[in-house]
């Protein structure tokens, strides 16, 4: 691995290019708001439309970005589910063959798309500055 990957010229102007280094003007820009899939769930179309008016303000959404918002709208609605499932049967759970106490797998799904969300927040510009 090379080091950093490459942040979009939009992501750059938008942060006010605190590198000064050379912006790429000709960077090949897909216009447009995409649309939103039909396979997304209730609680991921939701977050499909509060994601697009946000990044469609921010000028970082195009058509090309599609599948990665979805990708974060899925993994957003499975968090959900999954915390509401850790709300009503606890962090520890018995284990259904002996009894002992274990991680709740609902926690376990929740991090990994918390995670999976977390990257793709990332690529569209979504977390904290530095």
């Amino acid at each position: 691995m090379r080091g950093r990957k490459p942040k979009p010229t939009v992501l750059k102007v938008l942060s006010g290019n605190p590198g000064k280094r050379k912006l790429n003007h000709d960077e090949p820009i897909a216009a447009g708001i995409p649309d939103c899939p039909e396979f997304l769930d209730a609680v991921a179309k939701e977050e499909w439309n509060r994601c697009v008016k946000v990044l469609a303000e921010m000028g970082v959404l195009t058509k090309a970005d599609r599948a990665a918002l979805a990708g974060y709208c899925v993994a957003y609605s499975r968090w959900v589910e999954a915390e509401a499932l850790v709300k009503r049967y606890g962090m520890i759970v018995k284990s259904p063959e002996k009894g002992f106490p274990m991680k709740s797998p609902y926690l376990t799904v929740a991090d990994q798309a918390l995670e999976s969300m977390r990257k793709l927040m990332v690529e569209f510009g979504m977390t904290p500055q530095e």
